[in-house]
């Protein structure tokens, strides 16, 4: 799973939440949720945080990001 800046297409899903648009493919969504995103700062600096349910997310458990 990964973070990318992209524009909706017709097979997306768009969600609003604090003035942030998120796009998620359909398919995606329906394998991945629930999604949570996070904003976190830390000691290494600031990014988003991606945790799902996702059993196949790349070999980084249940949470991903920056």
């Amino acid at each position: 799973m990964g973070i990318a800046l992209d524009e909706p297409r017709d097979r997306d899903l768009t969600f609003r939440d604090r003035g942030i648009t998120y796009v998620i493919g359909k398919d995606l969504f329906e394998k991945a949720r629930p999604i949570r995103v996070d904003f976190e700062t830390s000691a290494r600096g600031s990014g988003l945080k991606i945790w799902s349910e996702l059993k196949d997310a790349g070999g980084c458990g249940p949470t991903c990001g920056g």
